[in-house]
């Protein structure tokens, strides 16, 4: 009789467990994971990135000063050559023989002037003599001059230092007064020409007026340089010009920096990223771009409380610096939002944190 009710009560005590098992799994649910960013308000560099393109300081046009023919070109094309280095010779002949012939007249007229001019002061000759004695030495050492210069002028040298271009002429032809033969750009210093957005340049201004922006005290923004190869150049320029007017065809704002170039690392034409620093915002909120979430409503961050239970706080974005948001209302500093596992977090749940980011995130450098 004992052993009939055994087994169904051996039964029953297993169900028993088994429910007590599940209603106990069902309260140990797993909370969802999530990392945070610690938001903080601070002063942070606002560096910017431009596409540019560097050029010759002195873009110089080598022209003939004289007619002549082209005897030699000294240089090889697209060479770097120095300043007063011999790029082209042409014919010499004429303008030796005018040389010789115009030296020969001065000193014609000059020995005349030398005979004259004591003769006047003692009254053995007119005045007339004496004038038309000085006239002719005069114009005698100044067509001797010319004759010089013209001579000197069948040596065409390089006006800067700087990489030279092909050549226009090919030696064995006849050029004029005026004829080009080939361009030099100066490399040291060298020009990195960019274009400002209009729109983010009014975009600092504003911030600027409301003194959320401070500029550089002497209004001169630094500069540095990445190559196309991705490396960085190891000089640091000067943006020395902004344009006061918008190229109403692009609708940018030229601009242009200065950068030593003496190991000549660049060269014209040569495309590079360009980092212009010396703006600092003033106790800015910036956020990852990747801890807001878009809606229809506007943009919407995750928060975190004491308990780690979420809520949703609407934020008001200005612009987007590097991979982060600048806010403009929303979050003041102090604020723990979720920067990963933000799609699954709902508000008013629970979640664990896991990996939290540091209190004070480091703003990034230049090029980086």
């Amino acid at each position: 009789m004992v052993r009939q009710w055994a087994l169904p009560a051996i039964f029953l005590l297993c169900f028993a467990t088994v429910a007590c098992s599940d209603k106990k799994n069902q309260h140990e649910i797993p909370l969802m994971p999530v990392s945070v960013y610690n938001v903080v308000a601070e002063d942070a560099p606002w560096p910017a990135e431009y596409q540019a393109q560097a050029t010759g300081s002195r873009a110089v046009e080598v022209r003939a000063r004289v007619q002549g023919i082209i005897e030699k070109r000294l240089y090889e094309e697209g060479d770097f050559v120095r300043e007063g280095q011999l790029l082209f010779q042409l014919e010499r002949d004429q303008y030796e023989a005018a040389a010789q012939q115009a030296e020969a007249k001065f000193d014609s007229a000059e020995r005349e002037w030398r005979r004259v001019r004591p003769l006047y002061e003692k009254n053995a000759v007119s005045q007339k003599e004496r004038d038309n004695a000085r006239a002719a030495y005069e114009s005698a050492k100044a067509e001797l001059r010319q004759a010089k210069i013209n001579l000197d002028y069948c040596q065409v040298v390089s006006p800067v230092s700087g990489y030279s271009s092909k050549e226009n002429v090919t030696p064995g032809n006849l050029v004029s007064n005026n004829s080009l033969l080939t361009h030099v750009n100066q490399t040291d210093p060298m020009y990195i020409d960019f274009s400002i957005a209009a729109l983010k340049y009014m975009h600092r201004n504003n911030l600027a007026k409301a003194e959320r922006l401070a500029p550089p005290t002497d209004n001169r923004y630094r500069a540095k340089l990445r190559l196309l190869d991705g490396s960085p150049y190891d000089g640091q320029g000067e943006v020395t010009f902004i344009d006061s007017q918008v190229q109403p065809d692009t609708g940018v704002i030229k601009a242009r920096a200065v950068f030593a170039n003496a190991e000549r690392k660049i060269m014209p034409g040569q495309y590079v990223r360009l980092f212009m620093e010396g703006d600092i915002l003033k106790n800015a909120v910036l956020i990852p771009q990747k801890c807001v979430l878009l809606t229809q409503k506007g943009a919407v961050v995750m928060a975190l409380d004491a308990e780690n239970r979420v809520s949703a706080i609407p934020v008001s974005l200005n612009v987007a610096i590097g991979d982060k948001y600048l806010v403009d209302s929303g979050l003041e500093g102090g604020e723990r939002i979720i920067s990963e596992g933000l799609v699954k977090a709902r508000p008013g749940s629970q979640v664990r944190v896991f990996n939290p980011a540091p209190k004070t995130a480091q703003p990034p450098a230049a090029g980086q």
